[in-house]
């Protein structure tokens, strides 16, 4: 049977758009630049001066960061840096699987080896970003709770890649199931594989908002040398993640137009893809600005570091802090939103002219149904369940440490 998909190199227009993306990529791989600046990293090189701008710091405008010290404050620009990396390196692990089963769905395309030649760049970059998030977020972690927070062990592709999401067990393994055969069915099937990256592309644009002013610190501090090495390696990963963006877009919105018209299967399975999208989104932080976590899930990483030494807090105190921070509006709640609604903004942009989407997926619907008010609700209900639990576990626990003269701040 002859193949109806025309080679890459007779769409001129599209194919030259994916020469100069890959060779620029090629030409400013910033990767043996973060390997040499993370193994020069040490926490107490760095410890006393922030590594974003101010307001990317763990819950900033909240109560707890109006009431914080300066050197306080430092340390929640830190965690900030920590926590956000965290998410990245969930996804990018995500992302080098899709890469490589999306790179066997286009074998069946004529010229896929520039395509999967620019996967194979952006895969070994992925790797290197992994490890240089993971090596300072562990050093920072150790230096100020002698245990990892936000850092987790190394996980697989199929995890929940929204590290803090509103989820259980049944919901995890669904989720799991999902993923492993979009890995099937999208290395057999070259619609889906482009299609793939629509859904990259959306979860790249989320994250270019927030880095692009990540990566501003770096750009405009005094001397660029001196400069801390989170704020370069912040730097760094934006350009290496502007280059992916365009490969993203490049594949789902111009390459995808030389196929022929999705079936209803394929249609099927794209929409529900970039449901499950709106779905990760649909949430958002008063802890962390720009990452759409779930903020009950992190309420015990929360209650953990303000009982740490650096906040010193009593039980009683941590509880109150927290009720206030996450169950009372602020500065930090408003800001996060618009970050929320920005985000869905430029998703609808990156999607309207795809025709094969389902009109909610092009509202972003499910997204626009979130509200400061329906997040305060949905709160003030999670942390009522959370201090009973607390009542219940941590406290007696703590008090039972107490008693055996042992430290208790972080379970």
């Amino acid at each position: 049977m002859t193949n109806t998909i025309p080679k890459l190199s007779d769409i001129p227009a599209t194919y030259r758009k994916l020469q100069i993306n890959h060779t620029r990529n090629k030409q400013q791989d910033h990767t043996a630049l973060m390997d040499e600046v993370v193994n020069n990293f040490r926490y107490e090189n760095c410890q006393n001066e922030y590594w974003n701008p101010e307001e990317f710091s763990l819950l900033y405008g909240t109560p707890l960061w109006e009431e914080s010290s300066q050197h306080q404050r430092i340390i929640l620009n830190h965690l900030y840096w920590v926590a956000y990396y965290s998410q990245i390196v969930s996804a990018e692990i995500a992302t080098i699987f899709f890469n490589q089963t999306s790179a066997a769905g286009l074998y069946a395309y004529e010229d896929f080896r520039l395509i999967c030649d620019t996967l194979d760049l952006e895969s070994s970059q992925e790797r290197t970003h992994i490890n240089t998030f993971r090596t300072i977020a562990k050093q920072v972690e150790q230096a100020l709770f002698g245990q990892f927070i936000f850092t987790y062990p190394m996980r697989g592709p199929f995890t929940e890649t929204m590290v803090y999401a509103d989820t259980n067990a049944l919901k995890t393994w669904w989720k799991k199931i999902q993923l492993q055969y979009f890995g099937l069915i999208s290395a057999n099937n070259t619609f889906l594989a482009c299609q793939y990256f629509t859904v990259r592309g959306v979860r790249t644009l989320n994250g270019k908002l927030v880095q692009h002013k990540l990566s501003n610190y770096y750009q405009k501090h005094p001397t660029q040398e001196a400069a801390p090495i989170p704020a370069k390696i912040s730097y760094y990963h934006f350009l290496d993640e502007s280059f992916h963006f365009n490969s993203s877009t490049i594949i789902s919105h111009d390459v995808v137009t030389c196929l022929a018209p999705p079936t209803a299967f394929e249609r099927l399975v794209a929409n529900l893809g970039l449901w499950g999208c709106q779905r990760d989104h649909f949430h958002f932080s008063a802890a962390i600005n720009g990452i759409f976590w779930y903020d009950p899930a992190l309420y015990e990483k929360i209650y953990y570091v303000l009982r740490s030494p650096i906040f010193e807090m009593s039980y009683r105190d941590a509880r109150e802090m927290m009720r206030r921070c996450f169950t009372e509006e602020s500065e930090g709640l408003h800001r996060s939103f618009l970050t929320h609604q920005e985000a869905m903004a430029s998703y609808q942009v990156y999607v309207e002219k795809l025709d094969y989407l389902w009109q909610r997926n092009r509202e972003m619907s499910l997204m626009r149904n979130n509200s400061i008010s329906r997040y305060l609700a949905t709160q003030r209900r999670a942390f009522q369940k959370f201090e009973k639990g607390e009542d219940l576990g941590l406290y007696h626990a703590e008090t039972q440490r107490r008693r055996e003269g042992e430290s208790f701040y972080y379970g």
